[in-house]
């Protein structure tokens, strides 16, 4: 809890900066690709939070991966450096994104199918999004074999579960009572 709470305030006094430099898109577009990048090495996440590594390996190792960052990012580096917190990185990141999808009035819709999102079914859903919330709205498929057919639709704090196996499961709570 408390190591999301400091990611939260890293985050918030970076895009403050990057907002007063006018590079908020580049910056979100560095986080973007600190965190796939984090999420896709087990390595690199090993490395981040090791405390044998010493901050200036992390450093330099971090400078030269993210060799082409902007400014403001190798200063979060830096920033990290002097408070030895590089096991925040990845919560900064997606912290940070978060953020930007809100400064910028993008909310993420999750959609949980049993089978990858067509191109045909994602503008159909898009669609039906757009009738009662006024932003823009990104897609994320998750795909969930368990729910069998149908889909769960999440955004923010609602859910919509037109699954089989809510149905299902529905159905059997009628039964036994």
């Amino acid at each position: 809890m408390a190591g999301t709470r400091a990611a939260i305030r890293y985050a918030k006094a970076i895009l403050d900066i990057a907002q007063v430099n006018n590079s908020t898109q580049a910056v979100n577009s560095d986080m973007t690709a600190i965190a796939n990048a984090i999420k896709e090495s087990a390595e690199l996440k090993d490395f981040l939070q090791s405390p044998v590594v010493k901050g200036e390996i992390k450093f330099s190792s971090l400078n030269e991966i993210f060799a082409s960052a902007q400014k403001e990012t190798k200063g979060l580096f830096q920033l990290l450096l002097v408070n030895k917190r590089f096991e925040l990185l990845n919560d900064v990141a997606l912290q940070f994104n978060a953020l930007y999808d809100e400064l910028n009035g993008i909310e993420i819709a999750k959609v949980t199918t049993a089978f990858p999102i067509t191109p045909e079914l994602e503008a159909k859903v898009l669609a039906k999004i757009a009738s009662f919330s006024n932003k823009n709205i990104t897609i994320q498929n998750i795909v969930d074999p368990a729910i069998i057919g149908g889909f769960i639709l999440r955004m923010g704090d609602k859910q919509y579960n037109a699954s089989v196996s809510s149905r299902l499961q529905n159905l059997k709570r009628e039964f036994s009572n």
